[in-house]
């Protein structure tokens, strides 16, 4: 009699804490009926224990179960021979219809024979934290709000350097150069300094002088009259006129013939101008702003560039930073470009999920800005989800921190590329033991992305977590 007591009492605890869990629990039959199904199970799915019951586990529709459709019966569920589904953030249908961010797992239960007499699932409701993540990413997307000067965003010591640099010149009435990689801006920059200065009413003109053949751009920039050249069927203004008491801004500056250097620098000096075919000398009113990817200081050196007028456009030299050098603006330079391609798309993508954001912040960004803009537009194509995950980034990006024959990459803006080391199971290991089993610390010392060591570890069947700490 008193072991029939102690094994109610066993039984009453064991449902107690069976019902006070805060994940869901529910456990399945070797026929895939629902034979318990606790509290929380009915909070997260709308389902009462009683309507579960009995019913197989389609019920809640999980969106993403072993096999596309969910078997007819649990002995053809993959999860009969896999004998456990690792942890994976999903979703289930509520009763109601909505759908309910989780995350789920099963395994077999067996009798201490290695005989199957059962499914045991949980279920963990991530609603709420899915939220915070959201609000988090909001609230870095303001935060990335504060740190931007008209459409150049940045929250790093470089970028802060450049917005107090951009500041005074717009202050000014300087000649300004804007030197820094392809992708980096510099555009962007020469239009802030324009619409925070005095002249922000008045004509911002653009001209790319690696766009131009060198025959026209003497006339694109000074104006012809009427029979200057074959062609030339009437008179025509030039850029310099155009701008009209506003801003040029010369893109390429050291893509310039040796010709129109001379007479940029009559318009720098002098401040006058002469239409092609005319000897008639016109004031102009304008501020000159110029970019360039190259070294200008080395062009001069090499002869390629006057240095007179070298030293006329360089009053105040701006440099814009390349994306490597300030890798902290990756992330909000990331939710920036989704903002924009959500407007433009309709779509509604929150963020970049941790394995991809962990991409872009590794990847050394070549083309800088402007790449980077161009790989949100290509993960917007492909994302059919909330949050951009690896395999919507462009191959490129991936394959540079995953390396397909397992040896150590080295970065392609590296001086030196030294001969590459093969990544060895043994290797692999060390790195383990002295990151103590922490994966993205390892990714970070052999130069590989998480996910890449994870597969390393698959792959090697080396188990995810220290042995040692059994």
């Amino acid at each position: 009699m008193q072991d029939d007591t102690h094994a109610i009492w066993n039984l009453q605890i064991a449902n107690h804490i069976f019902n006070s869990m805060a994940d869901g629990v529910f456990t399945l039959d070797l026929q895939g009926r629902i034979s318990s199904w606790n509290s929380a199970m009915e909070r997260i799915s709308g389902y009462t224990a009683a309507e579960a019951l009995g019913q197989s586990c389609a019920l809640i529709q999980c969106s993403r179960c072993f096999g596309t459709q969910c078997p007819s019966g649990i002995q053809k569920c993959k999860i009969m021979e896999r004998k456990s589904s690792e942890a994976k953030e999903c979703f289930l249908q509520h009763k109601d219809g909505h759908d309910v961010a989780i995350i789920k797992n099963a395994s077999v239960v067996t009798d201490g024979q290695d005989e199957v007499i059962g499914v045991v699932e949980t279920v963990t409701d991530v609603t709420e934290l899915n939220r915070a993540r959201q609000e988090a990413e909001a609230a870095a997307l303001r935060l990335g709000e504060l740190h931007r000067l008209n459409n150049i965003i940045g929250k790093s010591t470089a970028m802060r350097v450049v917005f107090k640099a951009i500041k005074a010149a717009a202050a000014s009435d300087a000649t300004v150069v804007v030197q820094g990689e392809s992708g980096t801006g510099k555009e962007l920059v020469a239009s802030a300094i324009h619409y925070n200065s005095d002249r922000k009413g008045l004509p911002f003109i653009t001209v790319n002088c690696s766009a131009l053949p060198a025959n026209l751009i003497e006339s694109e920039l000074f104006g012809h009259v009427k029979g200057a050249y074959t062609g030339a069927t009437r008179d025509r203004i030039g850029r310099f006129e155009e701008a009209a008491g506003g801003t040029v801004f010369l893109d390429e500056i050291a893509e310039l013939s040796p010709f129109i250097q001379v007479k940029l620098l009559r318009v720098l000096q002098e401040r006058e101008i002469e239409r092609v075919g005319e000897s008639r000398r016109r004031q102009i009113d304008v501020r000159i702003l110029t970019a360039t990817h190259k070294d200008l200081y080395a062009q001069v050196q090499a002869g390629h560039f006057r240095e007179d007028l070298y030293y006329r456009l360089k009053v105040f030299p701006i440099h814009l930073p390349s994306l490597r050098e300030r890798r902290e603006d990756v992330p909000i330079l990331v939710s920036h470009f989704i903002k924009r391609m959500n407007k433009k798309t309709g779509k509604n993508i929150s963020g970049a999920t941790g394995p991809a954001m962990r991409l872009f912040m590794d990847y050394p960004w070549p083309g800088n800005v402007r790449e980077l803009e161009n790989a949100i537009e290509h993960a917007f194509v492909l994302c059919g989800r909330d949050r951009i995950d690896v395999l919507d980034i462009p191959v490129e990006i991936r394959k540079a921190g995953d390396s397909p024959d397992g040896s150590l990459p080295v970065p392609p803006d590296s001086p030196q590329r030294p001969a590459r080391k093969k990544l060895t199971k043994e290797l692999l290991l060390d790195f383990l033991k002295e990151c103590d089993w922490n994966k993205a610390a390892v990714g970070r010392r052999v130069g590989l992305s998480r996910p890449a060591i994870y597969k390393r570890m698959k792959k090697w069947q080396i188990p995810l977590a220290n042995p040692e700490d059994d």
